[in-house]
């Protein structure tokens, strides 16, 4: 199966990635596009988290509340962005055409652009990119953590990252904000280099 746009993790860079391409997907420079997102979670941070600190969400809220509801509003809102369950990326590369090849623990995708916003523990386990991984640059060095080398979320042409493994530190409103301009920046290329953003807004 193949994709214009694979997203791999389902913590808040990649849900709020997927939520800002998915809101794209009736424009007419993306209405044809397929999308799909691997919503592996077991990992994330939001795990354990408690939000009192992140503008427009209820004081308390539990992070296992927000990696619940997430995927619910992006299949009640998007549809169109394919949600890929209890899989987990091991494996990705590049064929001679240009397209990556990924590999799960369970079946195998072809994408044109791939966002990588999984988490950045030192246990990082996805083989064919590990020339890119590097110590994490804001993270306290006792902790171990990794990023990606990359260039404003680009590591090489077509594979995106975000989050913390972008090389952000590990708070729930920097990790979205990460992944929704990952968004932008695909939205933009499929708009021709135009600079898109989607904002909703009352009547």
């Amino acid at each position: 199966m193949e994709y214009d746009l694979l997203i791999v993790g389902g913590g808040a860079a990649g849900m709020s990635c997927a939520l800002v391409v998915g809101s794209g997907l009736e424009k007419e420079f993306a209405k044809d596009k397929k999308v799909g997102i691997v919503m592996h979670q077991k990992t994330s941070d939001l795990q354990t988290a408690l939000f009192n600190n992140v503008l427009g969400l209820q004081p308390g809220t539990k992070g296992m509340d927000v990696l619940k509801a997430g995927p619910k509003q992006l299949e009640d809102l998007y549809p169109k962005v394919e949600q890929l369950k209890g899989e987990k990326l091991q494996h990705i590369s590049k064929n001679e055409n240009g397209v990556y090849e990924l590999k799960t623990n369970k079946n195998s995708y072809l994408a044109k652009k791939v966002v990588i916003a999984i988490g950045y523990s030192d246990n990082f386990r996805i083989g064919g990119i590990d020339e890119y991984v590097i110590p994490h640059k804001k993270a306290k060095a006792s902790k171990n953590r990794v990023q990606l080398i990359n260039e404003d979320h680009l590591v090489v042409p077509n594979l995106y990252v975000a989050g913390s493994l972008a090389g952000w530190r590990s708070q729930f409103s920097i990790a979205c904000g990460s992944g929704a301009a990952v968004a932008t920046d695909i939205l933009t290329d499929w708009n021709g280099g135009e600079h898109t953003k989607v904002h909703d807004k009352l009547s």
